[in-house]
């Protein structure tokens, strides 16, 4: 299968972290209206914003984000690089995304929770309406920050359902901060009516995602650790859980140390729901495309096989009924001349 059939097709997108995810277009337009100095050449700068191919651990993946951090601090910026992620992947033939951020991380200069989120929701719109994707927000939690901090910003979001805040998540040191240690958060959001996902498995511990099954959690990034843990594969399938898949990152952080640690192919034959994801698009130096042509190379996953991860995503998004009976039809229709 060619880089240009794979381009081709349609795509859809659970999780990818703003942040994680700017152009090098889109940081240098930040870094002047933020008045920051950054590296003159786009090597220099490549080298700031993305991950060695081989870190030592999520949390040396992480620290990357440092450099982005100071120029996602007013609502212009937040609106600009919401546009210029969605952007990008509607360049790829992303029909419908799910980016997520964490307020907290922009609210260093003084804007509120809601201010940052109606600046990417202003950004995401803006995107739809010029390149005819669907974009919705999903809020991270970040878990290692004062719970009330977190349980702060959930409380002031509710609100913005309409204008396409659709879900949330927790993100960040998982390894320290497991699910049980979140209990009350977790509860907190679900209790508000919003659907959530939740990072589990990405730190080499299954027991996080048996726990989040436990907790009613349904969608799940990463789940790397379900690896060679046939009970707990055969309870995520029982109870229709979702998996978004993030290849390129995990091998950086040594979440799977190696291709054959990697669970694709072991929740592939266990019929679980599977949906394949960047993760960070600029910090993991990768876009779908990309990702598509890794699961062609490593797994030989087929275009009848894209268009089933296509659809588990949409069916397992968190946007309206009656948009994902419209983006199934749209995807059925981009993948019969293929098939």
């Amino acid at each position: 299968m060619n880089k240009k059939i794979l381009e081709k097709l349609a795509k859809t997108e659970l999780h990818c972290h703003l942040d994680g995810s700017l152009s090098i277009a889109a940081i240098r337009q930040l870094a002047e209206m933020a008045t920051i100095s950054i590296p003159a050449s786009d090597e220099e700068l490549k080298a700031c914003i993305t991950a060695p191919d081989h870190v030592e651990n999520l949390m040396d993946y992480l620290k990357t984000f440092d450099f982005v951090r100071p120029l996602l601090q007013t609502k212009e910026a937040l609106a600009v690089a919401a546009y210029d992620v969605a952007k990008q992947a509607a360049k790829e033939n992303v029909l419908y995304i799910e980016i997520r951020f964490a307020p907290e991380l922009s609210m260093d200069a003084g804007l509120t929770a809601i201010e940052t989120v109606e600046a990417v929701l202003t950004g995401l719109q803006r995107a739809e309406k010029e390149f005819g994707i669907v974009a919705k927000l999903l809020v991270c939690g970040m878990r290692q920050s004062n719970p009330a901090t977190t349980r702060d910003i959930l409380f002031h979001l509710a609100e913005l359902a309409p204008q396409g805040l659709v879900g949330f998540d927790f993100a960040g040191d998982e390894h320290g901060f497991p699910p049980e240690t979140i209990r009350d958060l977790i509860d907190q959001v679900q209790e508000s009516g919003f659907p959530m996902t939740l990072h589990a498995g990405e730190c080499g511990c299954p027991s996080h995602i048996s726990t989040s099954l436990a907790m009613g959690i349904k969608r799940m990034g990463h789940v790397t650790a379900i690896h060679h843990q046939p009970e707990i594969i055969e309870e995520f399938v029982r109870q229709g859980a979702t998996a978004e898949l993030c290849l390129t990152s995990n091998l950086q952080t040594k979440a799977a140390p190696s291709l054959a640690d990697f669970p694709y192919l072991e929740l592939k034959a266990a019929g679980a729901n599977i949906t394949i994801n960047t993760d960070n698009r600029t910090v993991s130096a990768t876009n779908l495309t990309k990702e598509y042509s890794h699961f062609v190379e490593y797994f030989g996953t087929t275009i009848e096989e894209f268009l089933q991860h296509n659809e588990t995503a949409i069916r397992a998004s968190f946007t309206s009924q009656s948009q994902k009976e419209e983006l199934l039809t749209k995807l059925q229709e981009f993948y019969a001349p293929f098939l």
